[in-house]
């Protein structure tokens, strides 16, 4: 069953957002040649504690950190430690979330360590960022789940891969539906599976996860020892992209971001919800 949450619910929901975003900004400024992804995950423990808010990561399933750090072909669910340092030319999906009186927020985004980044990772990351805000768009009333899958695959399929090629638009793992819990019903995917048939019609207080995963290979991938990490099955990097979005009355508001989408929506001839918190 899809959880359909009330004004004053998304409300608190936005308030777990904002801390997510904050989480953002300061893993952003310390994702630096030298650091350690450890060092990142106590940077997001700062933010959390400073907020009053907790870790809707750690010890989710046994995971052991507060945030996951996934660098270069690592495409999810990476383990911070102190073993991997960045280095200049590396990029890294960082994926945050808080839980604000018992209510989620859940973000992620693609960061690029130092300089010298080959043009193919640039384009990697802006074209997975903005299937994401094209399957944001597509959260409207009369909707449907399948709509954002498709606007989400169809801005990928669209986009030239430099060298030639395809992206990878990675299969395993998806979106999904958030609010008193991290992962909830529906499960989204990032492309069309007719299989699955259209998906439940999108209405005031649907409350979504979308979560885009591209690379620059295969969309196929393979889970680790430790039982988290998710690589590419052919060592190829990824990107990583997420913002948790409710649907109101009055459109879209994204959850995660600091405007509530307001700026990207605009991009997309979307006018954003009203935040709540403003």
């Amino acid at each position: 069953m899809v959880q359909i949450k009330t004004p004053e619910q998304i409300a608190k929901m936005r308030a777990a957002g904002l801390v997510v975003a904050a989480i953002h900004a300061a893993t952003r400024e310390a994702a630096v040649p030298g650091a350690s992804t450890k060092d990142l995950d106590e940077v997001a423990r700062k933010v959390l504690a400073e907020h009053g808010a907790k870790s809707n990561f750690l010890g989710y399933g046994g995971f052991p950190a507060t945030i996951c750090t996934s660098a270069n072909e690592v495409v999810v669910h990476g383990i911070p430690t102190e073993d991997v340092v960045l280095k200049d030319g590396d990029i890294i999906s960082i994926d945050a979330g808080a839980i604000v009186d018992g209510w989620h927020g859940d973000a992620a985004y693609t960061a690029f360590v130092g300089s010298g980044h080959a043009p193919e990772l640039i384009e990697l990351s802006r074209v997975t960022e903005e299937s994401m805000w094209a399957g944001i768009a597509a959260m409207k009333q009369g909707n449907r789940l399948v709509d954002v899958s498709r606007a989400v695959e169809t801005y990928i399929r669209r986009q030239p891969k430099p060298g030639g090629g395809k992206y990878g638009i990675i299969e395993d793992y998806g979106g999904h539906g958030i609010g008193t819990e991290m992962h909830m019903d529906p499960h989204l995917l990032n492309y069309v599976d007719r299989r699955r048939g259209k998906g439940p019609k999108l209405v005031p207080g649907f409350c979504l996860a979308i979560e885009p995963m591209v690379s620059l290979g295969t969309p196929r991938t393979e889970v680790l020892e430790d039982d988290w990490t998710v690589i590419t099955t052919d060592g190829t990097w990824s990107s990583h992209w997420e913002h948790s979005v409710a649907l109101t009355e009055e459109g879209p508001l994204v959850l995660t971001a600091p405007d509530g989408g307001k700026a990207k929506l605009a991009e997309y001839g979307v006018t954003a919800a009203p935040d709540p918190l403003a």
